[in-house]
């Protein structure tokens, strides 16, 4: 019986999603062990988060927290017009990601979970809430006590 739930699970997580062309997606990945990124890491991780913003994916919030990462994208459209697949990005931000972060550390293997959770954003509210959860994750988390302060949070300069 569990073996067959193993099985579903499996074939379930694997179907591809449905992504449309010119929405926002807010999405968030976790560290494979739980233990916090040195700070050093964290830079190198927001520098590949924030790297194909205006190339692949429009950039609107990022924040690297000390064991995941949440992002709110809006994936591009390649040279055939069809929007950047959120997989491809996903795969290069944590693959260049935690090769930066293996060489730092002089470690090798995962450094991500295989999973990430994405959510298309439908209407300008959810927009706006998931900007909100982004930014506010540092304090809601009591690292420090305004968004502002918080190194490895990016946001568009305007929004802020």
């Amino acid at each position: 019986m569990a073996e067959s739930l193993a099985r579903k699970y499996h074939y379930r997580r694997r179907l591809p999603h449905f992504q449309p062309a010119g929405r926002p997606l807010f999405v968030s990945f976790c560290k494979l062990i739980r233990d916090p990124f040195p700070d050093a890491a964290r830079d190198l991780i927001l520098a590949h988060c924030v790297h194909d913003d205006g190339k692949r994916f429009d950039l609107h919030a990022a924040v690297v927290m000390p064991d995941d990462v949440h992002l709110l994208m809006t994936p591009l459209a390649d040279d055939e017009g069809w929007p950047c697949a959120l997989p491809f990005i996903l795969k290069l931000i944590k693959g260049m990601s935690a090769r930066s972060v293996n060489k730092l550390q002089g470690i090798f293997g995962p450094v991500w979970q295989e999973e990430s959770f994405d959510h298309v954003v439908r209407t300008e509210v959810s927009f706006q809430e998931k900007l909100g959860y982004v930014r506010q994750n540092p304090v809601r988390r009591n690292l420090v006590s305004k968004p502002e302060d918080y190194p490895w949070l990016w946001m568009p300069p305007k929004r802020l």
